[in-house]
């Protein structure tokens, strides 16, 4: 039977190892910087900076979902903005990405927010039309701006 809760700072290292695999997944297996120390301690925070879905079968973690609220400014509502969702390859097709989505997507309106939102790589087709199929609109005319590492640096120092 599939169960989601919410992870607790003793599930770091499951936490840990789904970021490990989505990053390989994404073609990017050297960008992860986090370690398993540092997810607990954000984990035990009040409030904490993310909170994590955990999908369980039988007991065995298969998918996560890593969120935390945004802002709305037009609706004055918070919103939940979705960072990562991972399903291991080997439960994919079997409900759990959807019933991960359909508790976000709960958890969004007990805490009355106006949006649900997250990014997906142009390239991964197969989360393009399952989110469509989940009546999700995917906004062509947005894009991600990024400033990180040393041009973070350098614009703040500015």
């Amino acid at each position: 039977m599939l169960e989601i809760r919410l992870a607790q700072a003793t599930d770091a290292a499951t936490v840990f190892g789904f970021i490990c695999a989505l990053a390989e997944y994404e073609r990017e297996p050297g960008a992860v910087r986090v370690d398993v120390p540092t997810l607990a301690r954000q984990l035990a925070e009040q409030p904490p900076p993310f909170e994590c879905l955990l999908a369980e079968q039988d007991g065995e973690s298969v998918g996560l979902a890593l969120f935390f609220h945004s802002y709305s400014t037009w609706r004055g509502q918070r919103g939940l903005w979705l960072e990562d969702l991972f399903v291991l390859r080997e439960h994919r097709q079997r409900g759990v990405g959807s019933a991960l989505l359909r508790r976000l997507a709960k958890l969004a309106h007990e805490r009355d927010c106006g949006r649900f939102e997250w990014s997906v790589l142009d390239w991964n087709e197969p989360a393009i039309a399952f989110y469509r199929a989940l009546g999700a609109e995917v906004l062509d005319r947005w894009r991600i701006c990024r400033i990180s590492d040393a041009a973070l640096e350098r614009l703040a120092d500015g």
